[in-house]
């Protein structure tokens, strides 16, 4: 394995942090990024998002060209972009899919999980799962016999509810189901349900074991309420300009904001400076 005794992993989420408000990569944060890479760190993305969600991002920072990785799922999936290999997944088993659906038809809210490119629903469409669907480039499927249909582990389900009702869901599935699976909020109107040790900081650990990293020499940067166990984990956990209270409070370092090319700032500040 490669010395890697010298070198940094930057890990980076997309919404606020990789991107600017428009959902944009600015050219500095680009160039500063693929800089960074020629010169042997590595640079990874963690999202809550499917990897088609991300493919754009990742290629338009070459982690492609450079050996990153994508963190997918709030980290139920790990992928190298550039062998395309998937070097782990965590998966929530088939079994939980009935009392999931069950709940979200008996409460009349949507439920979402994702297969080959799709996002698979048994509820009515809402306009929450169309938006899901864009934003991440993926197909949306239909099925009548929902649980029939679901005879694979699930990498995620995402219950869709107003905001205004999704906070009252979200407790009591965690009161039905906490104990065996991990839900929280990643949007006021988005309930996430993955398996109980997936999150942002357990792939990292995993990630730093495939790499060869040191755990001191690992930098996160995020914005949301789900980059707080790997902003708590890093060697150096930083927040943005614009993150949730919680991250900043929790954070070794505050940068500018995502408008303000923060990540650029963190380049210079702790991976430039050596």
């Amino acid at each position: 394995m490669e010395d890697t005794k010298n070198k940094k992993l930057l890990v980076l989420d997309i919404d606020g942090t990789l991107v600017n408000s428009k959902k944009e990569i600015t050219k500095r944060t680009r160039d500063a990024i693929i800089d960074i890479q020629r010169r042997g760190h590595i640079v990874a993305l963690a999202s809550g998002r499917p990897y088609p969600g991300m493919e754009k991002y990742a290629k338009a920072i070459e982690l492609d060209s450079f050996g990153g990785y994508a963190l997918s799922y709030n980290g139920g999936i790990i992928l190298n972009c550039k062998t395309r290999d998937v070097v782990y997944r965590n998966m929530i088993p088939r079994r939980y899919a009935k009392p999931i659906y069950e709940y979200a038809k008996e409460n009349n809210i949507g439920m979402i999980t994702y297969k080959d490119g799709c996002v698979i629903t048994g509820t009515p469409v809402d306009h929450y799962m169309k938006y899901e669907t864009k934003l991440n480039n993926l197909n949306l499927k239909q099925v009548e016999d929902f649980i029939g249909y679901v005879d694979f582990d699930m990498v995620k389900c995402l219950l869709t509810a107003e905001p205004d009702k999704a906070e009252a869901h979200e407790k009591k599935l965690a009161d039905m189901l906490g104990s065996e699976l991990n839900i929280f909020r990643s949007e006021p109107y988005f309930i996430e349900i993955t398996t109980k040790d997936v999150d942002k900081a357990k792939s990292l650990s995993i990630l730093l074991d495939i790499t060869g990293m040191e755990q001191k020499n690992c930098i996160c940067c995020g914005d949301g309420f789900n980059d707080l166990t790997m902003v708590k984990f890093a060697g150096v956990g930083v927040a943005m300009g614009n993150a949730q209270q919680i991250i900043k409070d929790n954070a070794d370092y505050i940068t500018a904001s995502c408008d303000e090319d923060g990540v650029v700032k963190v380049i210079d500040k702790f991976i430039l400076c050596d």
